[in-house]
């Protein structure tokens, strides 16, 4: 990887470290960027990171998600378009997956695309965290982590996910 592409995978964690603290009552983030290769969730504002989380992602993390069952964490821009404080995992925000491309693709196929794909916080019927990619597709993050992104990302942020 050369250096210039290396500085620029880097720059988003720079600029969450240069944006320190932020106060209790922040205004809500306007994007939610995950590069799946480095774990990593990002919150946006106005153009800038301010905040970033360690992710765990589906048992099959590499590529894009195809279909049910292939436990995938989807690649794309999508949407958070609802949430559900009573999930099974904590807390959860729901991403917009499959889009109309993915149902073009899936039913070209002959295959069903999935869904339900969450951000979301630890099992609730598991008393230790887990660790390392577990889920069915999902993006996992701490408990701790989902409150803060919780309480940031309005329903209808988009959300960009890259390999």
């Amino acid at each position: 990887m050369s250096r210039t592409l290396s500085f620029f995978r880097l720059l988003p964690a720079l600029l969450v470290l240069l944006a320190g603290i932020a106060s209790a009552a922040e205004e809500p983030v306007d994007l939610v960027v995950v590069f799946k290769g480095e774990r990593t969730l990002y919150l946006y504002r106005d153009g800038m990171p301010i905040h970033s989380y360690p992710v765990a992602l589906g048992d099959n993390p590499e590529g894009h998600k195809r279909e049910e069952g292939d436990e995938r964490t989807p690649e794309g821009a999508y949407l958070i378009d609802w949430r559900n404080p009573e999930s099974l995992f904590y807390k959860s925000l729901h991403i917009s997956y499959p889009d109309s491309g993915d149902m073009r693709e899936a039913l070209r196929h002959d295959r069903n695309p999935g869904g339900n794909i969450m951000i979301h916080g630890q099992p609730s019927y598991d008393d230790e965290p887990r660790s390392g990619d577990w889920t069915d597709g999902c993006i996992a993050v701490s408990n701790e982590a989902m409150d803060r992104i919780w309480s940031l990302v309005p329903d209808d942020t988009r959300i960009h996910i890259y390999p």
